[in-house]
């Protein structure tokens, strides 16, 4: 069964708090779980930031709502329960509570119209959406990271071989590999191997050595035999680490041939090397920061 969205929860979550007990919010979230019948994987599917449960996070905004409206009230810091006008909604046995049905509360309507929307696309939005502000949020953040990881994949493709062996040494640098931009630098070009683009150190301490091939393909996939090749020169240099970056991608064969070697070789495809160069801001410059905000609670703690 798929994840419920946040306004499916608000009646099963009001019903689960008419036994007029104080619950916490994570019993609530645990007793849902089990009633929609989520699997373990679905319980722990994070939101694309990893840092919160898209079933938690829908839980608590189907509480939020519905504490809004008053239908639910906090108790403590964690914990509510249902409000003497939650009781009796539940009495007029309502077959399903969503944010329009909410609407009639008036202090529903006016937790929902301090943004400055007008009302009808309060109404609109109140209708169509399934989805949490978080996901909104994060769903829109990774629209423009994918629509970046793109643009910058396209711009590398017209650029010389030779500033892409650059670009590749300058993003393992800033990853942490190589010590120095300008240890790194030297390396590139300069082992005269087949096969083989660049020469790194695994850290600063320089412990291990890690070749590098780089290959800046506009088209088709980098098979097998174009590994077996990297792994030969690794072998000739008595090295057993490589990466491989093509702004292509790799063939079911060689991600086979790589994971049955003694070798370690990473592969490193177009969209892999765009997401790694957004991580690390390389090529890339911050535009704007939003940060999300909560309420303290113990900041309002009387002593």
């Amino acid at each position: 069964m798929s994840i419920p969205d946040f306004q499916t929860l608000m009646l099963p979550l009001l019903k689960f708090a008419n036994d007029q007990q104080e619950h916490a919010s994570r019993e609530a979230a645990d007793s849902l779980s089990q009633l929609f019948h989520l699997s373990e994987v679905e319980r722990e599917e994070l939101l694309p930031s990893g840092r919160q449960g898209i079933f938690d996070n829908r839980v608590y905004w189907a509480k939020t709502h519905l504490k809004h409206a008053g239908l639910l009230e906090n108790t403590r810091r964690g914990f509510f329960k249902i409000s003497q006008s939650g009781k009796d909604v539940l009495r007029t046995n309502p077959q399903e509570i969503s944010m329009k049905f909410l609407k009639r509360f008036p202090q529903y309507i006016q937790f929902i119209s301090g943004n400055g929307k007008t009302e009808i696309q309060e109404a609109e939005a109140e209708i169509s959406s399934t989805q949490t502000p978080e996901e909104l949020l994060e769903e829109g953040y990774q629209r423009i990271r994918q629509d970046l990881a793109q643009e910058l994949l396209n711009r590398i493709k017209s650029c010389s071989p030779s500033f892409f062996e650059n670009l590749v040494v300058e993003l393992l640098v800033t990853m942490g590999y190589g010590g120095s931009r300008q240890d790194a630098g030297k390396a590139v070009g300069k082992s005269g191997d087949e096969g083989i683009d660049g020469i790194i150190k695994e850290d600063r301490l320089g412990l291990d050595t890690i070749y590098i091939q780089a290959k800046r393909w506009d088209a088709g996939a980098v098979s097998r035999p174009e590994i077996q090749k990297f792994v030969g020169a690794l072998h000739g240099q008595q090295a057993n680490k490589g990466i491989f970056i093509t702004t292509s991608n790799f063939s079911s064969g060689a991600y086979e041939y790589v994971a049955k070697i003694g070798s370690k070789v990473v592969l490193i495809d177009g969209q892999q090397l765009a997401q790694l160069m957004i991580d690390y801001n390389v090529g890339v410059s911050k535009v704007s920061t939003y940060e999300i905000k909560k309420i303290d609670s113990d900041y309002f703690i009387e002593i």
